[in-house]
């Protein structure tokens, strides 16, 4: 590994990528600059007019107004930050099942790590803007806890925030957070529900059922339900079965107090998916210098597992949550939000590690007799429950001539983990390299938990203020600061030792706390009322010891003794509603830079805290309506990243961050035709991912680029029933979706595969 002390940013190419890309969006603001009061809304000239109707209302399926948390008052194009809202329209539209999916509709995140030597990541393992955002995941601004796989069937929209979260959320990701906003009752009804078939013998029910139970003092219900058992047209044996529900009832929904009690109950049971080895990818040579057939052996067919039929991912969670909203007055609001949430996962995964030395080319036999061994069991044994309530009070003042809307708040939260050791794994065959067979013979196969466990236990009582201030008609002001305190205590029980015919458990017990403050501030220029520049810079801070991760170990990472890592982001955009706010353009620079970070020495193996990362780009976005009937989600984002001092974590040394794609570029499209048929379609592009380093020889240093392309066709055969056809990789490419540190795995991206939809509302 290399030491980077300093790097000069003179990228004439990156500044010409940021120079467009900034006179693309800001061009026609400065061109209605010269305007001295922004035009009324009448003023504005009129764009193309929705014509999608639901339940007898006009609306714009893709665009949305704001943010759903209490914390951002303003209109998306005037929040002063890169905040992109996916509404449930776009992903139900493309056929997106999770969370994983669904964010495919924001450039450059995705699940890009496939795990660490023989581990295999689970669940959402979300990358954003060159860091791990899986620790930032939110339900309705609540953190959720446990590394699943989450289903859409319950959401109304996704707000993905990109920048440093520490005074939005707390600790968390450097570089963003995922906010999931759930379906609640409402005072209308409808029935609706969706019948899906498809490629690896896909099956899904979904319904949906809203009801008025007393139109006068609003109290509605709502009821939401999924159950899906189907494979995955990338991969064999690999299964994705589910059923979850989620009840609503609300209770003054017409009033100036309005509670919702919402419940969720997730029951999960899959066989998980442990990738497959890299041997005969583009980047593959033989690590063994006895074994040169490895130079020239072919791929293995993508659609290969390595494990065996009696792996398991066995999940339920469930989540209670009671709001509260009371309008005080026009001007004073409070918002309050309590919820329980209990996550088990019982998980386990035959893995490999296809190394020169655990392939077996048998001497250099018949390729059809070469085996894989399978030394690496994945597993987890882990609960999560976290107990939190978050109060809100939002107040509108005056101060002279200055307009203000305050959020102050208080959160409160408890988080507990515990995570138990296995025994009885049982030990494997080889698998054949090029024809495994999952239905084999598991020697003293047992699982059972050895007694020893890792518990944690976190409390944080958090106070925040944001104060949004208006002068005049052009010029919005924004400041927040929040102050965290947590508390850790943690418990290590290790395995059992036996000596003189008793047995005994070793402890280790430590504990950790901290205070830390994080702001954001930012000043917003409005050339007109539909238009917005900005500049904005906050921070963030993730000590060690807030979060799970942390270890008692001195020689480690995670060890306590360390300061907080601290993020430092500032943004300079523009942002543009066109056709009376049908069409929505955004434009941001920004750069992020990360320090603190917690590095090994590869001689002596000794930790230091001399890390320091910089991410740096543009973004761009739009959304909304382009013509009438003619709706569009799109984004493009271009990342150079670098470290600025410590060491470089690249395997072929390049100085820059680890599976973040340079460039990213994301598109759905749909048309309404008349007599009832839409069409559309999308593409995606993902730059070469890096993958990271640790001693592995021979294997992938990073994974090519690809495009794909899918497709959408629907038809409405009156207003209760529609048929919606999706084709997803209509070229049928070959592309590594992700790829784990060693590169000895990675997981294939889904080739061609259709699934056919039967859209019912009432």
């Amino acid at each position: 590994m290399q030491t980077i002390k300093s790097r000069k940013h003179g990228h004439s190419r990156f500044q010409h990528h940021m120079s467009a890309a900034l006179a693309t969006m800001l061009l026609p603001l400065a061109a209605q600059a010269a305007d001295t009061v922004p035009p009324a809304p009448d003023e504005v000239p009129s764009g193309p007019i929705s014509r999608v109707e639901v339940a007898g209302k006009t609306e714009n399926d893709f665009k949305a107004e704001r943010p759903s948390s209490p914390k951002y008052t303003e209109k998306l194009v005037d929040t002063a930050q890169t905040v992109q809202v996916i509404k449930k329209e776009v992903f139900e539209q493309q056929g997106a099942l999770t969370l994983t999916e669904a964010l495919r509709n924001t450039p450059g995140v995705g699940a890009f790590f496939l795990g660490e030597n023989g581990n295999t990541n689970t669940g959402d393992a979300i990358f954003m803007r060159g860091f791990d955002t899986s620790g930032s995941i939110f339900v309705d601004g609540v953190r959720d806890v446990g590394s699943i796989s989450r289903d859409v069937f319950n959401l109304e929209q996704i707000d993905v925030l990109k920048g440093p979260a520490g005074t939005d959320s707390g600790r968390g990701s450097p570089t963003g957070s995922v906010n999931l906003i759930t379906k609640k009752a409402r005072m209308e009804n409808f029935m609706g529900g969706s019948v899906t078939g498809g490629s690896a013998s896909q099956k899904r029910v979904t319904a949906d059922v809203n009801q008025v139970i007393d139109a006068e003092r609003g109290i509605s219900a709502r009821l939401n339900v999924v159950a899906q058992d189907s494979g995955r047209a990338a991969r064999d044996v690999v299964n994705d079965k589910r059923w979850a529900v989620a009840p609503s009832v609300g209770f003054g929904l017409n009033g100036p107090t309005r509670v919702v009690l919402d419940y969720l109950h997730v029951d999960q049971d899959n066989i998980p998916d442990g990738g497959v080895p890299t041997v005969g990818l583009p980047g593959y040579t033989t690590p063994v210098a006895t074994k040169p057939e490895l130079n020239t052996a072919p791929r293995v067919d993508p659609k290969n597992f390595y494990g065996t039929d009696r792996d398991y991912d066995k999940v339920k969670a469930d989540m209670a949550t009671v709001r509260v909203e009371h309008d005080f007055s026009p001007s004073f609001k409070l918002h309050n939000i309590s919820r329980y949430g209990r996550t088990s996962q019982d998980y386990l995964l035959s893995a490999f590690l296809a190394s020169g030395a655990n392939v077996d080319t048998r001497n250099n036999g018949p390729q059809s007799d070469w085996t894989l061994v399978r030394n690496t069991r994945t597993v987890k044994d882990q609960t999560n429950r976290i107990l939190t309530n978050q109060t809100a009070l939002t107040s509108m003042f005056d101060t002279g001539s200055l307009r203000h809307t305050l959020v102050t708040g208080i959160e409160l939260t408890n988080e507990k983990q515990i995570t138990y050791s296995l025994t009885g794994l049982g030990t494997l065959p080889p698998a054949n390299l090029y024809n495994p067979d999952a239905n084999v013979a598991i020697g003293n196969f047992n699982p059972t938990r050895t007694g020893a466990y890792n518990k944690g236990e976190i409390d944080t009582q958090s106070l925040y203020a944001f104060d949004t201030i208006k002068v005049g008609e052009r010029w919005i002001f924004n400041g927040g600061i929040r102050a965290d305190h947590y508390s850790g205590d943690y418990t290590v029980v290790g395995a059992p030792v036996t000596a003189n015919g008793a047995t005994t458990y070793p402890v280790t017990h430590f504990s950790v706390g901290d205070t830390v403050y994080n702001g954001k501030l930012s000043a917003l220029y409005k050339p007109t009322t539909w238009s917005s520049v900005y500049v904005m810079a906050a921070s963030s801070k993730a000590p060690p010891g807030s979060s799970f991760t942390v270890s008692g170990n001195v020689n480690s990472a995670q060890n306590p003794i360390y300061d907080p890592q601290e993020t430092l982001t500032y943004e300079f955009g523009g942002k543009l509603d066109l056709f009376k706010g049908k069409l929505g353009l955004s434009a941001a620079l920004f750069r992020t830079d990360v320090e603190n970070e917690v590095e090994q020495d590869p001689v002596d193996q000794t930790w230091s805290q001399t890390g320091k990362k910089r991410v740096q780009g543009v973004e761009l976005g739009a959304t909304g309506e382009l013509a009438r009937n003619w709706l569009i989600s799109a984004g493009y984002t271009y990342m150079d990243t670098s470290i600025e001092s410590g060491r470089l974590l690249t395997a072929n040394g390049d100085n820059a961050l680890t599976y973040t794609p340079k460039q990213s570029f994301n598109l759905w499209t749909s048309y309404q035709l008349p007599m009832g048929v839409k069409i559309g379609g999308g593409a995606r592009f993902n730059d070469k991912l890096l993958r990271g380093t640790d001693g592995a020889v021979g294997t992938p240093k990073y994974t090519e680029s690809y495009w794909v392309f899918d497709a959408v066709a629907s038809y409405e055969i009156n207003r209760n029933i529609d048929l919606r056809l999706n084709v997803y990789n209509i070229s049928d490419e070959r592309y590594v979706a992700s790829i784990n540190k060693s590169g000895y795995r990675y997981t294939p991206g889904t080739p061609r595969s259709a699934s056919l939809t039967a859209n019912f509302r009432f």
